[in-house]
């Protein structure tokens, strides 16, 4: 679904570029829309309606942000923000001609529409396309407000990040003080508001590149530390160890790094040798990184039983901090859609960490980590057994299986529940992709 969302966005683009050259009559205009318009029927199928919405600067569907889209389609969003849209509603009866009306729409002046966008395209005859504000009460609206500003923080972050990647990649000078300064941040806030931040890193996203794997390796090691009683500066420096684990990987082809296909075995030893490398690379910078990067850049596919790679010719325990490092690399790799691999329900992640205990996890580590994240991560949307619909807003340490959570559906009345006090009554069946929050957004 997220591929065709893809596909259809950018068929909407190509659509819409073209009529900002061309009058709509244009063989190159009537082309792009007959695809633009195939592609949305395709997005539209067994659906009555697909909701598009735009939150700070990011494009969300079926409740996952699209990061690298985003990117690339800035300008479209600015346009829409320009014009009060913050959220598209198509409707499965969507007719060619609407379609074509609404990019007239994009590419009309913001004067010539007014004030009223919906009414706008009323008037133009377009009935299953809606357009509005994204309305909130206030305490939502601030809640909103707050997830927003931690976007933004998370950005502004990996910004810093690939910076500092980039140079040391380049052996060039390192601007440690921005480093730290973007560390800094997301320091004080697991350590204050982390439910906010926290999710960010164990919800699920789309457009996964190495750079976000990076970071979210290292909130998540981060605030285990945190919660794990490490001193400020332990935890700040397991945090830069684990933000430059994979910085081998950056050597290392996308064309095998995304290869939607298994790897041969000539590819998966070059994939290997990306903690050797990574290692050397850090060395480089111990006066300003540490040691403790280099050493869990080597360390982090060693594995608690040390049968891991790299293969050593002498016995090693790894570092504690590369052991939590392996922990958080491992959830986030199975928590992340990646092109060689389908996505992994948060019940069969814990499940299948949890047979590694004691092999590749030390067994200790392993068991504080889902304490802390739980398994259904705080911010994931549930189905509950009693057919309602719920948002994760705590875990239970003592009950990893039974958080806390705010009822989303149906008629909401901001009620919450302790699922731990609720066995055997209600439990959490699964996670619920896709849930349509239009009623909370109307």
């Amino acid at each position: 679904m997220q591929k065709n969302f893809e596909t259809s966005l950018r068929d909407l683009i190509n659509s819409l570029q073209l009529a900002k050259i061309y009058p709509r009559e244009h063989p190159q205009c009537r082309n792009a829309l007959d695809k633009a318009y195939e592609s949305l029927q395709h997005l539209l199928q067994g659906k009555e309606e697909i909701v598009v919405g735009i939150v700070g600067d990011e494009l969300a569907f079926e409740k996952e942000i699209f990061l690298d889209l985003s990117r690339a389609v800035k300008p479209l969003i600015q346009f829409l923000k320009e014009r009060g849209v913050e959220r598209i509603v198509f409707r499965r009866g969507v007719r060619r001609e609407e379609l074509l009306e609404f990019i007239v729409f994009l590419i009309t002046p913001k004067e010539d529409i007014g004030n009223n966008a919906q009414h706008y395209l009323l008037l133009k005859g377009v009935e299953n396309i809606f357009v509005s504000k994204i309305r909130l009460s206030s305490s939502s609206s601030e809640e909103v407000r707050k997830s927003v500003r931690y976007l933004n923080l998370y950005h502004g972050s990996l910004d810093a990040i690939s910076k500092s990647m980039n140079a040391v990649l380049n052996s060039q000078a390192l601007d440690y003080i921005d480093l730290k300064y973007a560390f800094t941040n997301i320091t004080e806030k697991l350590f204050g508001d982390y439910k906010d931040f926290l999710k960010l890193t164990t919800l699920k996203k789309h457009d996964v590149s190495t750079f976000v794997h990076m970071l979210d390796v290292a909130i998540l090691a981060m605030y285990l530390s945190y919660r794990m009683n490490f001193r400020k500066e332990e935890i700040y420096s397991i945090g830069i160890a684990a933000l430059f684990h994979d910085i081998g990987k950056i050597y290392i082809s996308r064309k095998v790094i995304d290869k939607p296909d298994k790897l041969t075995d000539e590819e998966f030893a070059m994939m290997k040798s990306h903690t050797v490398l990574g290692a050397e690379i850090l060395l480089k910078y111990t006066d300003s990184l540490g040691i403790l990067s280099p050493t869990v850049a080597f360390e982090h596919h060693l594995r608690y039983d040390v049968k891991g790679y790299p293969k050593l010719s002498f016995p090693h325990m790894p570092h504690q901090a590369s052991l939590i490092v392996s922990v958080c690399d491992v959830y986030d790799a199975l928590n992340q859609r990646r092109s060689y691999k389908n996505s992994y329900s948060p019940d069969m992640i814990y499940n299948l960490m949890l047979k590694e205990k004691g092999g590749l996890f030390d067994p200790e580590i392993l068991e504080r980590f889902f304490k802390v994240i739980g398994v259904w991560p705080i911010g994931a949307v549930v189905a509950l057994s009693d057919q309602r619909v719920a948002v994760v807003e705590e875990v239970n340490e003592d009950d990893i299986f039974s958080p806390r959570v705010k009822i989303l559906s149906p008629d909401s009345k901001e009620e919450r529940i302790d699922l731990r006090e609720r066995k055997p009554e209600i439990k959490v069946e699964h996670i619920v992709e896709g849930f349509d929050y239009k009623k909370n957004f109307s």
